[in-house]
């Protein structure tokens, strides 16, 4: 059994339970302007036995898959409760912080003497909380599932005429083996459907970890159409680096399952390969890699990809990873037009509303959703079809991406 380092597990046990020492102290202001008499023990019961119980089986679920390299059936369960609750805290601690930086204040100036805690700061903080509580969850729910369609127009001066007005959706990050609902998921390939693409291409992540998770799915996503071909690439979870199996051969085997799955769906993988499309006797160039990710697998290889693709070529990158188009800027003087990737989901967390654009996901990637465009090359990052980790989504809604090409004057 492979040996595990506990320290990481208890700096997160030990900060949870000074959160909700903090949290205790706002509460216990509430009833002690109300007098202890009014419900207090029971409160105060409650409170410590879900935070108790929720941070040991969320410690529970995350050492069992550790140790074992088996994502538990309760996996999903344990974190979103765990998530939920969290930030729910999180931002009542935010609020009674704010309130002891006045009070510190008022000691440094009056010698010393602290003021109480004010009751209504306790009350705010409680009904601001709620906001977190009751967003977590609808995107536990219903959020996963609130399918977004976003709609770009990208003008080039060597778009070949014959594509004017051509149209590509773009999906990625499916993570079959999260879904749950049916009838959500057959709602989002009728949206797709109903966006009439000339191309459609996924930009990886079929799975969350095995082949056979996309098995009850493949005739759902066997139903997208396109005019012009449907396209893929492979993400960094459709290897199967993440659990562990009997033997290299079992591992071997899944992923050649898992090629199989795209062929079935009607989508031609791309392995650092790339493909013609033809209109009206003009073309483009779709060129697609395997995963390449800072920190994530360096399996691409763009030289390989871009064999026989000459200069003058209007050419299209799917890339799992977006760091992977950072690195060809940097590194490669062939011009790239656009280039496709998701992988961040946008965390499945954050706030994109009234001009504001936020997730904690921009901390690890500069670019992590939407469009970029960099000496004239652009980037556009997929926030996800799907879900992993936290089954849900709060703010960061699940993408299609529709994207059509005009020339340029």
């Amino acid at each position: 059994m492979k040996k595990l380092n506990y320290i990481p597990v208890l700096v997160v046990l030990t900060l949870v339970l000074l959160m909700d020492l903090y949290v205790f102290q706002g509460i216990k202001v509430l009833f002690e302007a109300e007098g202890e008499g009014s419900g207090y023990r029971p409160v105060c019961g409650l409170f410590w036995l879900l935070s108790v119980s929720i941070a040991a089986g969320f410690t529970y679920v995350v050492l069992r898959a550790l140790s074992t390299g088996k994502i538990p059936s309760y996996f999903n369960a344990a974190v979103n409760t765990f998530l939920t609750f969290f930030v729910t805290k999180l931002v009542f601690v935010m609020i009674l912080f704010t309130e002891d930086i006045f009070r510190m204040g008022y000691a440094v100036l009056n010698d010393g003497r602290w003021l109480e805690r004010f009751p209504f700061i306790s009350q705010m903080a409680l009904i601001l909380s709620a906001f977190p509580f009751f967003s977590f969850l609808y995107g536990v729910t219903k959020g996963k599932y609130n399918y977004k369609i976003h709609r770009h127009k990208l003008y080039f001066k060597d778009l070949p005429p014959a594509f004017e007005g051509f149209k590509l959706v773009q999906i990625s990050d499916i993570h079959a083996g999260s879904f749950g609902n049916s009838k959500a998921v057959k709602r989002g390939v009728k949206l797709i459907n109903a966006e009439n693409a000339d191309l459609v291409v996924f930009t990886g992540d079929l799975v969350n970890n095995k082949s056979e998770e996309i098995v009850p799915w493949l005739s759902t996503f066997g139903e997208i159409t396109a005019n012009y071909g449907k396209f893929s690439v492979l993400g960094n979870h459709d290897y199967g680096d993440y659990i562990r199996w009997d033997s290299i051969d079992e591992k071997i085997e899944n992923l050649n399952n898992l090629k199989k799955y795209h062929a079935e769906m009607g989508f031609r993988l791309l392995l650092d390969e790339n493909v013609s499309v033809s209109k009206n006797g003009e073309e483009i160039k779709i060129l697609g890699v395997e995963n390449w990710g800072l920190g994530f697998g360096e399996r691409g290889d763009i030289k390989k990809a871009l064999k026989n693709v000459s200069s003058t070529d209007f050419k299209i990158l799917l890339s799992h990873d977006p760091t992977h188009w950072q690195t060809i800027i940097k590194n490669y003087p062939v011009k790239i037009h656009l280039t496709l990737s998701g992988h961040t989901h946008g965390m499945q967390f954050g706030i994109e509303a009234l001009g504001i654009k936020w997730s904690p996901v921009k901390y690890r990637y500069p670019h992590w959703a939407g469009l970029a465009d960099e000496q004239g090359r652009y980037l556009y990052i997929n926030r996800g079809f799907g879900f992993l980790g936290f089954s849900g989504r709060v703010g960061i809604w699940p993408e299609i991406t529709t994207i059509t090409f005009h020339r340029s004057v």
